[in-house]
């Protein structure tokens, strides 16, 4: 007669966790579609005729781009048409850290969940505090995002170690604490996605706005080094472009670095609160074990 061998009383592996973080996954379509859409406002909203001065507005092409005719600017808009080139970069940037702003507010809002963190953690120490596993397991239901996804998966891995009778105490604490931090490491890099390109923009757009800045006083040089009187449309024309590019360089670099610093400061937020909570679990159950 065969001897029956014992139940296993190892976990379960368990199956890869999704993080619920929403966002772009690939930013470099991103910048695609921001660079298409800057080359068509540059070339057909800030190059469009009715911008500059002419003579036969009716006989002007789509685009002053497209011209021959080295026509005035009338208002603001034309006046950044004659950035040159260098302009539908620096839009194309600027789009950029707007486009990817707005995609951190939406993953960063979904990453906090439904309700108050704060209130969350506190309720969910009070259900701890309690022995009440189920019901801070439900508060996770309710609340969802990236801290209720690290609680969960925390209170999941407590219910085993709970009704574990091989491990030691040690082990497992350890095994707890192992499981908060996994948790915690899945949930970061959604985080933390595309905030890298927003710092580079910081810096990438003052350089390119600085380069434009640059290639204007070069033009403007020209003009007044020319045989004679100085060619006074040369002369603003490259004025124009190294003012223009100056200042979107500096709009680019100023609101990537009120972007990236803003949700810097949001992620640490959702960071202290997972880590608050993922040591009061680990806390509670080497106090009650």
């Amino acid at each position: 007669m065969e001897a029956t061998k014992p139940n296993s009383t190892k976990p379960q592996a368990k199956a890869p966790n999704k993080t619920n973080v929403r966002g772009i996954k690939n930013a470099f379509l991103v910048i695609i579609a921001c660079f298409i859409v800057a080359v068509c406002l540059f070339l057909f909203f800030f190059g469009a005729p009715s911008h500059f001065e002419l003579e036969d507005p009716a006989s002007a092409p789509a685009s002053m781009w497209f011209s021959d005719v080295d026509a005035h600017p009338t208002d603001i808009i034309g006046t950044i048409f004659k950035g040159g080139i260098i302009v539908p970069i620096l839009q194309t940037l600027f789009l950029t850290v707007i486009v990817l702003s707005v995609e951190r507010f939406i993953a960063l809002k979904s990453a906090k969940g439904k309700g108050n963190i704060t209130k969350f953690v506190a309720e969910v120490k009070k259900c701890l505090a309690a022995n009440n596993i189920k019901g801070a397991q439900e508060l996770c239901k309710k609340q969802k995002g990236s801290v209720a996804a690290v609680v969960a998966a925390a209170l999941v891995r407590y219910e085993e170690m709970d009704q574990n009778t091989v491990l030691s105490k040690e082990q497992k604490v350890a095994t707890l604490q192992k499981e908060v931090e996994e948790a915690t490491a899945l949930e970061m890099p959604a985080l933390q996605q595309n905030l890298p390109i927003v710092a580079t923009m910081t810096t990438l757009g003052t350089l390119v706005g600085l380069l434009g800045t640059v290639i204007g006083m070069i033009k403007s040089f020209q003009a007044l080094s020319a045989s004679g009187a100085p060619d006074s449309t040369a002369l603003s024309t490259g004025i124009s472009e190294a003012l223009v590019n100056t200042a979107f360089g500096i709009a680019t670099g100023a609101f990537a670095v009120i972007s990236y610093n803003f949700y810097t400061n949001k992620i640490d937020n959702l960071t202290y609160a997972i880590d608050e909570i993922g040591f009061s679990i680990v806390q509670t159950f080497q106090a009650t074990h």
